[in-house]
């Protein structure tokens, strides 16, 4: 039996879904708006399961390859095509986002300073 977000892409052909309406679940509270998908859900669902294999297999591309019967080059060339559509991730990060984690670690500041620098952009 597929899951229902299988479902959901086959129904929709992989074209792009904005949520019109959301529901929490046991409040009767509904929430009306346009809202995007997080970004792990745009992606395909083969990506979305090669993902969480990637998961299970905790990172490890040896047992990628033994699970799909595929190549070194292949499973790094697919984590390189789906991370490549996963910009929302900040692979390397400025100096000052280091220097404001150090600060946090440090106990110098708050995590909720830090966001609050972070977000003026300081």
């Amino acid at each position: 039996m597929a899951h229902d977000w299988q479902e959901l892409t086959r129904l929709t052909g992989n074209e792009e879904i904005v949520i019109k309406k959301v529901g929490l679940a046991n409040t009767g509270i509904e929430i009306n708006g346009e809202f995007d998908l997080p970004p792990l859900a745009r992606l395909t669902a083969d990506e979305q399961i090669f993902i969480a294999a990637f998961v299970r297999c905790h990172g490890s591309i040896t047992q990628m390859e033994k699970f799909f019967g595929i190549s070194y080059p292949t499973v790094k060339n697919r984590l390189n095509k789906i991370s490549s559509s996963l910009d929302f991730i900040e692979i390397n990060p400025t100096s000052g986002s280091i220097e404001i984690l150090n600060s946090i670690e440090r106990g110098e500041i708050s995590v909720k300073e830090a966001l609050k620098i972070m977000e003026k952009g300081e």
